[in-house]
């Protein structure tokens, strides 16, 4: 239980405990789901986030605006632009962001891959939504300008948000506001 963020060794123990001692069935139930969840959940072939089938259901969606793609570095930033429903267009994951001091390169964050997808010739315009923190500035300088070097129209959210401020933390009036001001990157 300590591998997962936010769990201590202490909160750890606790919840080891209680499965043990209090819910066996509960703990059969949780290993079973994170197997089948193990099994069934894959990258979807477009934009990189989560999915059990081969596209997600935003990818897979015709209402979609395939000419807007929006590059986040999270599921869970995904999840906040919905919820804050001020986008229609598609997305990129990049299930990170750069961290040279964490070995964490454009390879790792799928940079090629949101190219190809960026450059296949419906993407007119890529809304860069990084956080504000150091690693996802420096993502969204280096995606913006590898972007625009191949003649890709690129923006970058504004700073509705505050600065070291995570999307997945943001309130969505603050979020939306960001994502209507957005501005060249």
């Amino acid at each position: 239980m300590r591998c997962l963020p936010g769990v201590g060794p202490k909160s750890a123990q606790r919840m080891a405990y209680h499965l043990l001692q209090r819910d066996r069935a509960g703990a059969t139930r949780l290993a079973a789901a994170l197997t089948q969840a193990l099994e069934r959940i894959r990258h979807c072939e477009l934009c990189n986030s989560y999915s059990e089938a081969a596209l997600c259901e935003l990818c897979d969606s015709p209402r979609r605006d395939r000419a807007l793609l929006c590059v986040v570095e999270s599921p869970a930033d995904l999840l906040m632009m919905e919820q804050a429903q001020c986008y229609q267009g598609l997305y990129f994951v990049l299930m990170g962001a750069l961290s040279p001091l964490d070995g964490i390169g454009p390879k790792e964050i799928h940079v090629e891959r949101l190219i190809r997808r960026a450059t296949d010739g419906e993407v007119h315009e890529v809304i860069l939504a990084t956080n504000f923190t150091m690693e996802g500035e420096a993502t969204a300088h280096y995606v913006g300008e590898a972007l625009r070097a191949r003649g890709l129209k690129v923006t970058r959210i504004a700073r509705g948000l505050p600065v070291g401020g995570e999307i997945e933390h943001v309130d969505s009036g603050t979020l939306a506001q960001a994502v209507l001001e957005r501005r060249e990157a």
